[in-house]
């Protein structure tokens, strides 16, 4: 007689204290981030039922350069690479983000099209706030909208001024360059 071995769990040794669910993780990239970080559970809740998960394939583009900006991406997981396109075609990576990294908040401030192009590493999954859910939301509920509006300028701010001190450093650099080769001379 053959028997089966069959495996049961039992509820003893059920793990009722799981681990976070994804949106408790989610909630947590929110919270490090300033334009969510303070706000309550009861809103935090609502703008995440405006959020849309989304699954991008290794090497494919999730927005292009040129694209209309539509939304703010948040990596759940993978790896992504922003690039420019030079007017001669040629280009270069600006940066590699990871999980919980993100990007594309200029096109919550703006109407004008993307500077750069993202693109999935490796396989990866985003979360995307669309920019009319922010704005409904926003609407819905001003003072917390406002709060989430001036955190993304803050983001902003801080990446202006990064950017500002790289070009101050590389003209500084270029200066000194130029003066060493015509000392040389």
């Amino acid at each position: 007689m053959h028997t089966q071995n069959i495996s049961r769990k039992s509820s003893f040794w059920s793990n009722f204290f799981k681990a976070p669910t994804e949106s408790d993780e989610l909630e947590s990239v929110l919270k490090s981030m300033p334009p969510f970080k303070d706000l309550s559970k009861k809103y935090m809740r609502l703008l995440m039922e405006m959020m849309h998960n989304r699954l991008y394939a290794e090497n494919e583009y999730i927005f292009y350069e040129g694209d209309p900006g539509i939304g703010l991406y948040i990596i759940r997981s993978g790896e992504v690479k922003i690039t420019h396109s030079d007017k001669d075609g040629n280009t270069k990576e600006l940066a590699r983000l990871h999980k919980g990294d993100f990007f594309g908040e200029l096109a919550m401030l703006d109407n004008e099209i993307r500077s750069a192009s993202a693109i999935a590493v490796t396989e990866t999954t985003v979360t995307v706030i669309f920019k009319p859910d922010l704005q409904e939301f926003v609407e819905k509920y001003p003072s917390k909208g406002i709060h989430i509006l001036t955190g993304l300028a803050e983001i902003i701010a801080v990446r202006l001024r990064e950017l500002n001190k790289e070009y101050s450093n590389l003209l500084s650099e270029c200066s000194q360059y130029l003066e060493e080769t015509e000392n040389e001379d």
